[in-house]
Parts: C-alpha cells; sequence; structure tokens
C-alpha cells in the first residue's frame, strides 16, 4: 500500500521542518507572523514553505502512480522523494545554492511518477475500451 509506506514518514517529516522553523524563530526572535528575519531564518522558512507546495503535487502524482501503475515502484519513489525533501531543506538552511541536488532530486522523482502514472492511465483506457493490455503484452515479453 503505496499511502501506508509514504505516510508516516512524510508526515514526521513536515512535523520536523515545522520544528526547525520555530527553533529557527526564536534563534532569531522572529515571532509570529512575521515570516522574515535573518537570513538563516528566512531560508529556513522558505524551505519549509516549498515542501508544503509540493506535497499535493507529489502526493497526487504518487497516488495515481502506484493505483494505475504499480504500488512498489510508486512506494520506492516515494521514499526517495522523502529523502530528497530532506536533503533539500537541509541544504536549503545552509545556502540557496545547496538546495539544488535536493531540489533536482524531487523533480526527477516527480517526472518519473508522473510518466509511470500517465502510462498507468492509458494503459487502463486501452485495456478497458480497445482491449489491448501493453502491461499484459509485457510481462508475456519478459
Amino acid at each position: 500500500c503505496v499511502n501506508c509506506v509514504i505516510r508516516e514518514p512524510l508526515f514526521l517529516l513536515a512535523g520536523h521542518f515545522a520544528w526547525l522553523v520555530g527553533k529557527s524563530r526564536m534563534k532569531h526572535k522572529v515571532m509570529p507572523p512575521a515570516v522574515t528575519g535573518a537570513p538563516e531564518f528566512d531560508r529556513t522558512f522558505r524551505a519549509q514553505q516549498n515542501c508544503v507546495e509540493f506535497y499535493p503535487i507529489f502526493l497526487t502524482v504518487l497516488w495515481t502512480a502506484g493505483w494505475f501503475f504499480n504500488q512498489e515502484l510508486a512506494s520506492f519513489l516515494g521514499v526517495l522523494y522523502v529523502f530528497a525533501r530532506y536533503k533539500y531543506f537541509h541544504g536549503y538552511v545552509q545556502s540557496v545554492k545547496g538546495r539544488l541536488t535536493g531540489f533536482y532530486l524531487n523533480l526527477i522523482i516527480l517526472i518519473c511518477l508522473i510518466t509511470l502514472g500517465a502510462a498507468g492511465i492509458v494503459n487502463s483506457f486501452l485495456d478497458e475500451y480497445l482491449d489491448f493490455s501493453i502491461m499484459k503484452k509485457l510481462r508475456k515479453l519478459f
């Protein structure tokens, strides 16, 4: 189950990032509702916000790839995504350029999930309406 494998680590990661933003607020004396302050706080806050902005996209393509293509592969990519988000966040806190490795890894994973989801949807359509299954044909080859 894709949801089972990814849900808890993703929620723990989101909580960890929120806690680090709070810790940075205290360190740099940036009281809510202010969202700007010392450069380190700004990077920490922005990294957390970027993660929050990407969660709906990630969860949608993860679910689609798992449902229509393959749950195990989608779960594996989901675990990689969690790792890449961690790398992105901590790289961004250190420097603006430090975020790039994690960010590019996230984009590659999202593109893979989108591609798998689209392939699964196309296969489902072909199987349902044209009685032609690409996946069944591929299984016969291997």
